[in-house]
């Protein structure tokens, strides 16, 4: 009779574990070089980048392709003998990330699949200042659900979704403790989201819109470069990243400069506060120093106020060049002190501020080369983000396809495990 020892259990468990502790990690090596490539790779590539024997990765590289998160698009050319290589990228027919954001004044969703690709988006204007979260929910709820029969009419299955919003939000549990501009304050975003029918079983995520937009510089990212990204609308925020990883802080808060001060005695601020950045570098702030009385329009709201400010500013409108003089002035103030705590030497200007480069960059450099301590040795290089208006929705869907990506199993196991299934349902 054979005995087995509760040691005996725990050392088999102990050694199973620790198998799949290893195939974890190699799977998601294997999907990290097949997304770190420009191009197409082989399995050869990926055994001789990563250390794997060529067998195991191609084993690896089998399980992928038959979960869904991986294609074969053709064969390399060959360079010796045997037969061409097959040759493999990120699937683009099966998962899709869901991004979505709440900003003041319009509402986005943004489909991408595992390539990256934007495979649907949807924006709505409207002004959303002192609105109520469940009636703005509401409205969420019904482009997603459009989104969603979207992502159904393409045969892609959504593997999460992600909601940026203007505000300080916890890195766990995505509440949101405030959002200043949208007037909402200690909102619990995530059960709200688990009440949409399309979102039933998803793993759900609230991130704040600057964070998610830094996701957006994937050069950066994938490189591990460490900068600060601005990102500018009607508020301003910022999102530190430290050798390509987003620093949100202790709380989940990092990068709110917005509501630092420029001048103590300025104007008052929705935050509660006074002079802050937000009251001379925001989309109103420019506008009311420019003089004019246009209703303001975000990017993905609608004809935007960024391009009549251009317009003027082009035409040699004085007032306007004076308001975004203040404004990149303003801004270099903050950036310098934030740059000055970091040890930082990179800046990317975002959301608005990408496209009023030309005439905010300067003002902001001259405060930075006279006021970051270090500018003498190591300059302060300032360069606009890589995607326009619409970073914080493709961030937030970025986010949610990373993450699976990040941890490839859970999927390759259900695959596996869906014969078995259908079988069952068969015999039942």
């Amino acid at each position: 009779m054979r005995v087995t020892t509760l040691g005996s259990v725990a050392t088999h468990d102990h050694a199973a574990a620790r198998v799949e502790g290893v195939r974890r990690r190699n799977l998601a090596l294997a999907v990290r070089v097949i997304s770190a490539e420009p191009g197409p790779v082989s399995r050869a590539h990926i055994a001789a980048r990563t250390g794997m024997t060529r067998s195991t990765a191609s084993s690896l590289v089998d399980d992928l392709v038959g979960a869904g998160f991986v294609q074969e698009t053709g064969t390399a050319s060959r360079t010796g003998s045997g037969r061409p290589a097959t040759t493999l990228e990120l699937a683009t027919h099966r998962f899709a990330g869901l991004g979505i954001e709440v900003n003041v004044d319009y509402l986005a969703a943004s489909l991408l699949d595992l390539s990256g690709t934007v495979r649907h988006r949807a924006s709505e204007a409207r002004d959303l200042r002192g609105s109520s979260p469940e009636d703005v929910l509401g409205h969420v709820g019904e482009i997603v659900e459009d989104v969603a029969a979207e992502a159904r009419r393409q045969d892609l299955e959504l593997v999460g979704a992600c909601l940026a919003v203007p505000g300080l939000v916890g890195p766990s549990d995505g509440h949101l403790t405030l959002a200043p501009n949208l007037g909402w304050e200690d909102v619990d975003l995530v059960p709200r989201l688990e009440r949409m029918p399309a979102l039933a079983g998803l793993e759900l995520r609230v991130g704040n819109e600057a964070n998610l937009a830094a996701l957006t510089e994937r050069t950066a990212i994938r490189d591990r470069e460490s900068f600060v990204y601005v990102s500018g609308e009607i508020g301003v925020g910022a999102a530190v990243v430290i050798d390509g990883r987003v620093s949100a802080g202790r709380h989940g808060w990092a990068g709110e400069i917005g509501h630092n001060p420029v001048d103590l005695t300025g104007p008052s601020c929705s935050c509660g506060g006074r002079g802050c950045l937000e009251q001379y570098a925001g989309l109103d702030a420019i506008l009311r120093a420019s003089g004019s009385t246009e209703p303001l329009v975000t990017p993905l709201g609608g004809e935007s106020t960024t391009e009549r400010i251009v317009a003027r500013a082009r035409s040699g409108d004085m007032a306007t060049r004076r308001a975004l003089q203040q404004a990149g002035s303003a801004l270099g103030v903050v950036l310098a002190g934030t740059l000055n705590v970091l040890d930082l030497d990179r800046v990317v200007l975002g959301g608005t501020y990408r496209v009023l480069a030309p005439w905010v960059s300067p003002p902001l450099e001259e405060q930075l080369s006279s006021r970051v301590i270090g500018a003498r040795w190591s300059p302060v290089r300032v360069g606009v983000a890589s995607v326009p208006g619409e970073a914080p929705v493709l961030g937030a869907a970025l986010s949610v396809v990373d993450r699976v990506l990040a941890d490839p199993l859970p999927w390759v196991e259900r695959e596996r495990r869906s014969p078995q299934v259908r079988q069952l349902a068969a015999d039942l």
